[in-house]
């Protein structure tokens, strides 16, 4: 696990090290553009210890006495050729290869420590890793990073390897903290870190530091940032005055819990360089281009579920648009839906015969909710039959090149629903133009009062069924969840990119509602990734 339990006195001692001066003996090759940088050191050189740096101070090889028994060349490289790399994280640094020339003169038994500079001032989280050919990926290293001085330190046990700095942006460990008078004692709140975790906070102005645990969530990342964590006052104190109110810091790793320690625990045996997947089909398109992103049995139908009901509620505004026009709720419309399920099962309104809502109520209720009853009640007041409601719905995704969808009724409850991930991102794609849907899909929340017949008001607040949605961590321009046994979960995503285009993502099929939301999300990150990439080479192209 990347705890990076590495003490700062060990770190201490290899900084003086790494800047001693030593004899050494045998030939030294400089480094030019894609030419390797050699040394050979001998056995007085070997006994005393030594540095290997490369010219420019990128890679240093720190080789305390004891490391090598023999005379060896020691070959340091900065590679130029293309790598598959882990898609959640950023590299930072040049990928560099040092090889002892005698492997023989080196017991991978005794670990040596590396420094390595990255390229940029960054805040995410650092850590060295190196490509592991036997399992075709690159797998992290212990790491201990200096983010004022642009540099991290490595344990490392191997005579070869191929290595680079990768930043995970999704981590800040640098940036600023504040402070709040909630508990005493020495903690802090954290976004990043889950409840548990220990941390270790220095400020950047001073050799001041205090030993953290996590146990909150905090700071607002959308309201804050650059905002690392909140710390508790007394905490605060140990390395800022109070009256600063923030302070520059840097946070170093001690001891990480939850599903962050699973992760990084994955990144030890090797990053993946694409997301994990726990659908039957999924597909991740770029609506403004069509180019596909990612695509996972997209072609094969299953039941959709819940997603149907975007299309029920097009159909439904393409033949009566008014959203103020006030409706009566019949008990009978729910009948319908107790043909698939039992009554107790029905995500539904809580309404009573007779009382009355809005359009607006209406279709906000079915797709914000995700409420059966209000889709059944929409189709009684559309003017149409409910088989000519249902015809429709079929010629509607039919017209829009969706050829492997079917709908048997409005709401998704009959299995019988079926479309592919393909087919949905196409469906979404034109359904959600209309602004009505595009913007009721999109809503956190909805407050809106109903009248009972005898004219007591009800006032309902509805959750959007997509926990995405409700974090509001992405810039959402469409959702629908879905949930039946045979269907699994359900989710369609449509995300506005950097760029202004549109990103829809589709996954059917997950095991647990967590799953569905995760594991999209890993989908949704996958794609914007995507976007920026296409739009990066496109600056390069043109020159911009």
């Amino acid at each position: 696990m990347q705890t990076m339990k590495i003490k700062n006195s060990i770190f201490a001692y290899l900084f003086v090290l790494s800047f001693g001066v030593f004899a050494v003996s045998g030939s030294v090759k400089g480094a030019e553009s894609g030419e390797p940088y050699r040394i050979t050191l001998d056995k007085a050189t070997i006994a005393k210890g030594y540095t290997v740096a490369y010219p420019d101070n990128s890679l240093k090889l720190s080789l305390v006495p004891g490391i090598l028994s023999e005379d060896t060349p020691v070959e340091i490289l900065k590679l130029d050729e293309p790598f598959s790399y882990p898609w959640e994280l950023e590299r930072i640094s040049p990928v560099m290869q040092f090889e002892f020339k005698n492997k023989a003169a080196y017991d991978n038994h005794k670990p040596f420590y590396i420094q390595f500079s990255y390229d940029k001032e960054d805040a995410g989280m650092k850590q060295v890793f190196f490509y592991d050919k036997t399992v075709a990926a690159w797998r992290a290293l212990p790491t201990w990073d200096n983010p004022q001085e642009n540099f991290v330190r490595s344990l490392i046990h191997l005579p070869y390897a191929r290595i680079a700095v990768f930043s995970n942006p999704n981590i800040l460990t640098s940036g600023r903290a504040s402070w709040y008078s909630y508990k005493k004692g020495l903690y802090a709140a954290s976004p990043d870190f889950p409840s548990g975790s220990r941390l270790r906070v220095h400020a950047v102005n001073s050799d001041k530091y205090v030993d953290v645990t996590i146990n909150d969530f905090g700071p607002d990342r959308k309201v804050h940032p650059d905002r690392v964590v909140d710390l508790t006052k007394e905490a605060f104190a140990k390395i800022a005055s109070v009256s600063d109110g923030t302070a520059g810091i840097y946070v170093e790793p001690l001891a990480i819990t939850g599903d962050l320690k699973i992760k990084l625990a994955q990144y030890d045996r090797g990053a993946p360089v694409s997301p994990d997947s726990v659908f039957r089909a999924a597909i991740v398109m770029n609506e403004d281009t069509g180019e596909i992103i990612h695509s996972q049995n997209a072609s094969s139908t299953f039941p959709l579920a819940s997603l149907t009901k975007i299309v029920a509620v097009k159909v439904f505004l393409e033949v009566h648009p008014d959203l103020s026009e006030t409706a009566a709720y019949s008990v009978k419309d729910a009948e319908y839906n107790y043909l698939y399920c039992k009554p107790w099962e029905s995500g539904k309104l809580s309404l009573e015969e007779g009382e009355t809502l809005t359009i607006k109520d209406l279709v906000y209720s079915s797709l914000v909710g995700s409420t059966n009853n209000t889709v059944e009640t929409l189709v009684r007041v559309s003017g149409l039959t409910r088989e000519e409601f249902i015809k429709r719905m079929n010629e509607l995704v039919k017209s829009y090149g969706a050829l492997n969808t079917r709908f048997i009724e409005p709401t998704g409850l009959a299995p019988e629903n079926v479309s592919s991930a393909g087919d949905y991102a196409i469906i979404a794609g034109e359904v959600l133009d209309d602004p009505v849907i595009k913007a009721a899909s999109v809503t956190a929340v909805y407050k809106f009062t109903t009248v009972k017949p005898d004219g007591k008001e009800i006032s309902h607040s509805i959750n959007n069924t997509n926990l995405l949605v409700r974090e509001g961590k992405y810039e959402f321009t469409g959702s629908k969840t879905g949930y039946l046994n045979e269907a699994l979960y359900c989710l369609m995503s449509r995300v506005k990119a950097g760029n202004g285009d549109n990103l829809i993502v589709v996954t059917m099929g997950a095991k647990t509602r967590a799953e569905s939301f995760s594991k999209t999300e890993d989908l949704i990150r996958w794609g914007l990734l995507a976007v920026e990439k296409n739009e990066a080479n496109k600056n390069l192209a043109y020159g911009g």
